[in-house]
């Protein structure tokens, strides 16, 4: 179901969709390998082998996963070689794809496990983990119950596992997809773990500080800011220039001594003043033209 529909969003694409398998979250509740859903791609099935394309299409191209929490968006930390310390994304990417004689890139560089070439890891599982600020404290608590409390943070760490007959969210083996033709039918096995923590150290009104301060893109660019002002305070004197230029000129020959067969001559700006109030010819007839168009066209 969409939540909303308008135009700049048709435009940018941020749909908020509820997924048909969601998963049972609780608060305060730890859950720990809880399958999800179950999704099998035979080669005998041309429907399935073409949303399996198009899955294979999505990793390539790096796209990314969007999840809400209570209005939070699940955020994706992860250590750079950029920077210092971990930067954090809104979204997590739903897989990676290792191409070959190049070094990986995306959530496959990294971690070292997704390094095969040619190789599609696809991310079935996901880890998540709800930081809370308890309500002891604070003047919004009163309302809550004993074990209230409202989250800062929701941050998913995602990971590519194959399950076997049973579910073992700890095996090192990961579900990776040859990038050639599949031989044989498989089966997708989709899970999560929760993990709650406490955390009254961040405040609730300042949850978002976190997710600012490790993207580099959030950094002011001053130099852009800087380089901006320059050409429109330049552009804006050149014009400027030009305009005093031209209306002084013009002033100096108006308040210049003339004969008066020279005075009745009017030239510059002056003499769109004489057009402005000036009637058409047939004037009765362009009325009647204009008011049938409009008529026709409201």
């Amino acid at each position: 179901m969409i939540a909303f529909r308008v135009w700049p969003s048709y435009l940018r694409g941020p749909f908020l969709i509820n997924s048909p398998q969601t998963a049972q979250i609780r608060f305060l509740e730890n859950r720990t390998c809880v399958s999800l859903c179950n999704k099998t791609y035979s080669i005998d099935d041309h429907a399935s082998m073409k949303r399996l394309e198009k899955l294979k299409k999505g990793m390539s191209k790096n796209y990314m996963h969007h999840w809400i929490v209570d209005n939070m968006p699940v955020t994706w930390c992860h250590s750079t070689s950029e920077l210092s310390g971990q930067t954090c994304s809104m979204g997590f990417p739903m897989g990676c794809y290792t191409f070959r004689n190049s070094v990986p890139r995306g959530i496959c560089g990294v971690y070292s496990a997704y390094s095969k070439p040619e190789t599609f890891y696809l991310f079935n599982h996901v880890d998540l983990t709800i930081s809370y600020h308890k309500s002891e404290k604070e003047s919004w608590g009163s309302s809550f119950i004993e074990e209230g409390g409202r989250i800062i943070s929701v941050k998913v760490q995602p990971r590519s596992i194959a399950h076997k007959k049973r579910l073992n969210c700890d095996s090192g083996e990961t579900m990776a997809l040859s990038s050639g033709e599949m031989k044989e039918q498989f089966t997708v096995q989709y899970t999560y773990s929760v993990v709650f923590v406490r955390n009254d150290q961040i405040r609730w009104s300042s949850r978002w500080d976190y997710i600012l301060e490790s993207m580099p893109q959030a950094n002011i660019h001053w130099f852009s800011i800087l380089n901006s002002v320059v050409i429109v305070l330049l552009l804006t004197g050149m014009v400027g220039m030009i305009l005093v230029r031209t209306l002084h000129r013009d002033i100096a020959r108006y308040n210049e001594r003339v004969s008066g067969e020279d005075a009745q001559e009017e030239y510059g700006w002056k003499l769109v003043h004489g057009d402005v109030f000036r009637t058409p010819g047939n004037s009765l007839l362009l009325s009647v033209f204009v008011g049938s168009g409009v008529q026709i066209f409201s």
